[in-house]
């Protein structure tokens, strides 16, 4: 089993998770987060008078799912294609990262490994 979890542009929500359903993955959570990664941060206007500011940190989403190891080139290749931006893509469009589940229990029936998820 493995986990994937993608750190992306929060408006490129939608197009992710549709491509994840086609893409056959069951089940996905994802929650706002803030931080700064190779981009830096961003310009932000504050107050009226057309002032910008600095803003270290920018918010982006990050989305999380448990696969079968069988699914790993299908689920990142349809993140990869629903979160970059148009053209050959953007900083600031994000991060894959894959790691290795050793295992998982459902709590209702307490089936386990790809059973469970």
């Amino acid at each position: 089993m493995l986990s994937i979890e993608a750190v992306i542009k929060p408006e490129r929500v939608n197009q992710v998770s549709a491509a994840l359903q086609e893409a056959g993955c069951k089940g996905f959570y994802y929650f706002n987060v803030t931080g700064q990664g190779g981009q830096g941060g961003v310009e932000v206007l504050v107050g009226r008078g057309g002032r910008t500011a600095g803003r270290s940190a920018v918010p982006k989403t990050l989305i999380r799912t448990i696969i079968d190891d069988s699914m790993k080139e299908a689920v990142v290749q349809a993140i990869l294609n629903a979160a970059r931006s148009p053209g050959e893509g953007e900083i600031g469009d994000g991060k894959i990262f894959v790691s290795e589940i050793k295992e998982a229990i459902r709590v209702r029936t307490g089936e386990t490994g790809t059973d469970a998820i």
